[in-house]
C-alpha cells in the first residue's frame, strides 16, 4: 500500500494522476538530461588541462587536481551519501544535489586562481556524486529486470557520451575565440537550474523506504559482498584504463607534428564520438551476444589498442587510443547495471553508491598515478604504460567472467524475485 507521500509524488504538478508508463518516460528524460549536463564539465577536463598548466604554471600532478579532486569528492559522496537515496528517497536527494550543482557553478564567475577552481571542482562533484546515485537508484527502480536495467544504463550513459562531446567542444570553441573556460561551469549551472525545475514538479515513481536497510554501517558492509566488490573493481578497472585516454591524451598529442596532425587535433573529439555511438547501439548488440561475452572480447579489443599504441607511438596512438572509444562504450553502464541488478530495490541507492565510490577512486587516482609517472621521465607518454596494464587485468578479468559465469545465478535469482 502506498503512503499518502508517495500517492502525492504519483501524481503530476496539474494535478492529473499519471500513467505507469508516462511516469517512466518522464523520469528516464529526466535522467538522460541529468548525465548529459554534468557530462559536460567533467569530460572536458582533459581540454582544460593544458590551458591551466599553461596559465597557472603547473606541473602535470598539479593540473591533474582538476580531475582528482572532483572525482575523490564524487566517491566520498556516494560512499557515505548513497544511502541516504534509500533512507529518504530518489526526489529528494536528486533535488538537492542538482541546486548544489547549479550554485557551484554559478561560483566559477568568481575568483581567478588554480586553487580556488579546484575547490570548486570539487564541490561540483560532491554535487554530482549525490544526485547521481539517487539517479542510478531511481534507474533500477523503474527496470523491471536486469536486461531492461542495461539497456536503460546505456542509453543514459549514451546522453551523458553525448554530453562529454559537447562540453570539450565547447572549451575548444571558447579557446579560439578567447573566451575563458570557466564560462563552461556557466552555461552548465544554468541548464541545472532548469534541471532543479524540473525536478522538483515531475512526478517520480512511488517508494517506500525499508528502515533496516539505510544505516551507514550496512551500507559500508556491502563492500565484504562478493557481488558488489567484484563489479565495483571491474568498474574500477575500466575507468582506469577509460580516464587515461580523456585526461591526458590531449596532453599526449598536444606536440605531435606527424602525418597526422588533423586527427590528432580531434583525437578526444573521434573518442567521445565512438563512446556515444557504442552505447546507442547496445541495445541491438546485446539483444543478440551474451552480454559477457561482449564484455571479453571487447576488453581485450582496448588491451589491443593500448598495447600497439604503446609500440607505435604516437603515430598509431593518434588513431587506436579514439578507437578504443567504440570497445568502452558499453562496459561500464553494463557493468553498473548488472552490479545494481544483484541487489533488491532498498539497495540499490548503496550499491549505486559504492560502485560509485570505486568508479570515483579509480578516476582519481589513476591519471594521479600517471601524472606522476610522467613527471618522473619527463614524458607524458610513460604513464600510459600503466594503463595499458589496466586494460590488460580488466580483460583478463571480463574473460574469467565470460568463461565462470560467477555472477548468472545471482542475477536470475533477483529477476525472478
Amino acid at each position: 500500500m502506498l503512503t499518502s507521500e508517495t500517492k502525492r509524488e504519483a501524481v503530476g504538478a496539474a494535478g492529473t494522476l499519471v500513467t505507469g508508463q508516462d511516469l517512466q518516460r518522464q523520469v528516464r528524460w529526466m535522467t538522460y538530461l541529468m548525465f548529459f549536463v554534468f557530462a559536460m564539465t567533467t569530460d572536458a577536463v582533459g581540454v582544460i588541462i593544458p590551458q591551466a598548466m599553461a596559465e597557472y604554471q603547473l606541473t602535470l600532478f598539479q593540473a591533474s587536481a582538476f580531475h582528482y579532486v572532483p572525482m575523490l569528492a564524487i566517491g566520498l559522496a556516494g560512499l557515505f551519501l548513497g544511502r541516504l537515496a534509500d533512507k529518504l528517497g530518489r526526489k529528494k536527494l536528486i533535488i538537492a544535489g542538482l541546486s548544489l550543482y547549479s550554485l557551484s557553478c554559478y561560483a566559477f564567475a568568481v575568483g581567478n586562481s588554480a586553487l580556488f577552481f579546484i575547490l570548486l571542482m570539487g564541490l561540483c562533484g560532491l554535487a554530482i556524486g549525490i544526485f547521481k546515485t539517487a539517479a542510478l537508484a531511481l534507474i533500477g527502480d523503474i527496470s523491471p529486470d536486469s536486461k531492461s536495467h542495461t539497456r536503460t544504463m546505456n542509453t543514459v550513459e549514451g546522453f551523458f557520451a553525448i554530453g562529454a562531446i559537447v562540453g570539450p567542444a565547447m572549451v575548444a570553441i571558447m579557446i579560439a575565440q578567447s573566451i575563458h573556460w570557466t564560462v563552461l561551469y556557466l552555461f552548465a549551472g544554468l541548464l541545472c537550474t532548469v534541471l532543479v525545475m524540473m525536478s522538483a514538479r515531475l512526478p517520480y515513481p512511488p517508494y517506500e523506504a525499508s528502515a533496516e536497510q539505510v544505516s551507514l554501517r550496512s551500507s559500508l558492509a556491502l563492500v565484504k559482498d562478493r557481488y558488489a566488490l567484484g563489479f565495483s573493481l571491474a568498474i574500477a578497472l575500466y575507468v582506469s584504463c577509460e580516464v587515461a585516454i580523456f585526461v591526458w591524451l590531449p596532453t599526449l598529442l598536444a606536440d605531435y607534428n606527424g602525418a597526422w596532425q588533423f586527427m590528432a587535433a580531434q583525437a578526444i573529439t573521434v573518442f567521445f564520438i565512438l563512446r556515444a555511438l557504442g552505447r546507442f547501439l547496445a541495445t541491438a548488440i546485446l539483444s543478440r551476444f551474451c552480454w559477457s561475452s561482449v564484455m571479453a572480447v571487447f576488453t581485450l579489443c582496448i588491451f589491443g589498442c593500448f598495447v600497439v599504441s604503446l609500440i607505435g607511438g604516437r603515430d598509431f596512438a593518434v588513431w587506436l587510443m579514439p578507437l578504443s572509444g567504440l570497445f568502452m562504450s558499453m562496459i561500464y553502464p553494463t557493468l553498473n547495471s548488472k552490479g545494481i541488478s544483484c541487489f533488491n530495490r532498498q539497495q540499490h541507492g548503496a550499491v549505486a553508491g559504492l560502485i560509485l565510490a570505486f568508479t570515483a577512486l579509480a578516476a582519481a587516482v589513476a591519471p594521479a598515478l600517471m601524472a606522476i609517472i610522467g613527471d618522473i621521465a619527463n614524458d607524458v607518454a610513460a604513464g600510459f604504460y600503466l594503463a595499458t596494464l589496466f586494460s590488460a587485468m580488466l580483460a583478463v578479468a571480463m574473460v574469467y567472467n565470460w568463461l565462470k559465469q560467477p555472477a548468472k545465478a545471482k542475477l536470475e535469482q533477483m529477476s525472478s524475485s
